[in-house]
């Protein structure tokens, strides 16, 4: 019959007594184990931020476009107005006769004729977007701001800027045949009877005015969606970026505790590897802390 096993003194000695002992004994494979994920987390984190930033950076350089269309339409719907005033201090302009518009489609008849432009359909956004826009408008201080943009979704701002574009859009291409209609008006005329052309030059200026006018209000509303996908993801950057901190002093707060139990169990061992292994672990902390505090 084979005899009973019996165990060393000295392993007994080195095995943990009971689960707790197990737990302890645990402790820097699990510490180390949640240091490696937060310091994931933190580098993520960190990749997010830079992403949102690089993003807001791209939406900042759509907005100027957007801002320097709508002054560009501004300033040609004002020389248009200026036009029409000296045009009307110099000379006598008479009504625009209607046979010099036959045969043109009544949406340019009507700009012509009676100075009618196609209605714009402009975008309608949320309330809370509205809300924002009013205070970029305002110059708010950029907290009001930031709360504000924290109650709208990215998917929000993102439908109004289509929302926008389209309006944009719908209106460019309702004036379209207008345009067309004014260029070959232009070249039949200029040879004709000077009081036809001149009558028909003061009815193209006052459309021109009133079509920048209504580009420019247009093109406004899509540069003042940018502007705040602009905040938004600059507000998301800085969220991001704390978040990545908060996780980088977890995971050195876990590489503490790693250190921690690698010293007491190197002390309990009288292991001289275990020391080693504490002790660079201490030394990498505080070459952390350094960095961190001074350079």
């Amino acid at each position: 019959m084979a005899g009973k096993i019996q165990i060393p003194d000295e392993l007994k000695q080195d095995l943990p007594p009971s689960k707790w002992g197990k737990t302890l004994a645990a402790t820097p494979i699990v510490m180390t184990v949640i240091a490696t994920m937060l310091a994931g987390l933190a580098s993520s984190e960190m990749t997010k931020a830079q992403y949102d930033r690089s993003l807001a950076a791209q939406l900042q350089s759509k907005a100027g476009d957007q801002w320097n269309y709508y002054q560009a339409k501004k300033l040609r719907g004002a020389v248009a107005r200026n036009s029409l005033d000296m045009l009307a201090a110099t000379a006598e302009i008479q009504p625009l006769d209607p046979a010099v518009l036959a045969g043109a489609d009544p949406a340019s008849v009507a700009a012509f004729s009676k100075n009618e432009l196609p209605v714009a359909a402009y975008a309608k956004f949320d309330d809370a977007v509205k809300a924002a826009m009013e205070m970029v408008a305002n110059s708010r201080p950029e907290p009001e701001i930031t709360a504000a943009l924290a109650n709208i979704k990215p998917a929000t701002l993102a439908a109004s800027l289509n929302a926008a574009q389209d309006a944009a859009l719908a209106f460019d291409n309702a004036t379209k045949s207008i345009n067309k209609t004014s260029d070959k008006l232009d070249e039949t005329l200029m040879t004709g009877d000077k009081n036809s052309f001149r009558s028909f030059s003061a009815a193209r200026l006052r459309y021109t005015s009133a079509r920048y006018e209504t580009e420019a209000r247009l093109n406004q509303a899509v540069a003042g969606v940018y502007e705040l996908q602009v905040r938004q993801n600059n507000f998301t950057a800085e969220r991001h970026h704390r978040r990545s901190g908060k996780f980088f002093y977890g995971m050195l707060a876990a590489q503490m505790a790693v250190i921690i139990s690698t010293f007491s169990m190197a002390a309990r061992k009288k292991s001289f590897l275990w020391s080693i292994a504490a002790a660079a672990g201490a030394a990498a902390v505080s070459f952390s802390l350094y960095v961190y505090l001074y350079v």
